[in-house]
């Protein structure tokens, strides 16, 4: 009996055993860590010095545990605000074999999406991306891109209606663009739009590099420009503080995407917060890393919006900004 008993005993407890092995499998694999070592590609305009919202980003990933140095690498390559390097760059990550690329603006993004079609983008500042055929929508990509997307039309048509409230006399405003960034087409056919309804008459200015700044400024000068609305671009937000200097010398107002303008000297600007967007694509690798499909992660849209006045600005070019238009700025610098 003493033998029987025992012997029941074991096999109840190899049961057990079994039981608990088959329970624990499914902990064992949830908390299994990634790797370490991760290389990512950095493609975008500026150093890692000269780039605030890159620091955002760096900051976003240090809080998910990411520290550049100790368990991921990042290969930082920049174009200093010239689109047509971007190919270039983009072919010398793929060449690296980088595990993920994260493209800032919308040239990076093509370009890093024209060298590969495997490594995972996480795109920052995407612009239709269904229409430029990067996502089949903004729910379910399915390819290798995913990101955060700007809502750049309808955002150019506001600063649009913006500009014609400070400066209700306005009749003659140029947009300066590049025609060269895909993205651009859509900001100025919606602008265009807007300055029907708003009765402006539109003229075009296009920039693709930095000695492009200066005979723009001339011809606007000839055409008897009364303000200009500067299209998000690379090539804009980079040198902003050459455009905003020429601006005031032809005491031209202006608007701008970012806030980042306004600080080096324009006069508005409205649009997302830089910082946040790269901070929020933080979260985009950190699960790619952890073994997510970039196609499987829905396309984000912007929700921090911010509208910002430079009344130094202002007073150097005599305008009088209405109260009402100062009372919904989320931002005056003085």
């Amino acid at each position: 009996m003493p033998a029987r008993w025992f012997s029941r005993c074991i096999k109840r407890a190899g049961r057990f055993a079994l039981a608990l092995a088959v329970l624990a499998a499914p902990l064992a694999v949830d908390a299994e860590q990634p790797r370490t070592g991760y290389r990512i590609g950095w493609i975008g305009n500026d150093p890692p010095d000269a780039n605030p919202p890159f620091g955002a980003f760096r900051q976003g990933l240090g809080e998910l545990g990411w520290v550049e140095g100790r368990n991921v690498v990042i290969e930082h390559r920049h174009s200093a605000g010239m689109n047509e390097r971007f190919p270039a760059l983009a072919a010398e990550l793929v060449r690296l074999q980088v595990d993920l690329i994260v493209a800032s603006a919308m040239p990076a993004t093509l370009a890093a999406r024209r060298a590969t079609t495997t490594i995972p983008i996480v795109a920052v500042g995407l612009s239709d991306p269904v229409g430029q055929g990067l996502a089949a929508s903004l729910s379910r990509p399915g390819g290798n891109v995913t990101g955060v997307a700007l809502l750049f039309p309808e955002l150019a048509a506001k600063r649009l209606e913006l500009l014609k409230e400070a400066l209700p006399g306005v009749s003659r405003v140029t947009v300066m663009w590049n025609e060269a960034n895909p993205g651009n087409v859509h900001q100025m056919e919606e602008t265009k739009l807007v300055a029907q309804t708003l009765g402006l008459k539109l003229q075009s200015v296009a920039v693709r590099s930095p000695k492009d700044f200066q005979p723009a400024f001339a011809a606007m000068t000839r055409a008897r420009a009364e303000a200009v609305v500067v299209l998000a671009d690379p090539l804009t937000i980079t040198y902003r503080t050459q455009i905003v200097d020429l601006a005031a010398k032809s005491r031209l107002p202006t608007i701008h995407p970012f806030r980042e303008s306004v600080e080096a000297g324009g006069l508005m600007a409205y649009g997302v917060d830089l910082p946040d967007m790269y901070r929020r694509a933080a979260p985009y690798v950190d699960k790619i890393l952890r073994g997510a499909k970039p196609g499987d992660l829905p396309i984000e849209q912007p929700t921090k919006f911010e509208f910002v006045i430079n009344m130094k600005a202002a007073k150097a070019l005599g305008l009088a900004i209405p109260p009402s238009l100062l009372l919904r700025a989320d931002r005056v610098v003085e």
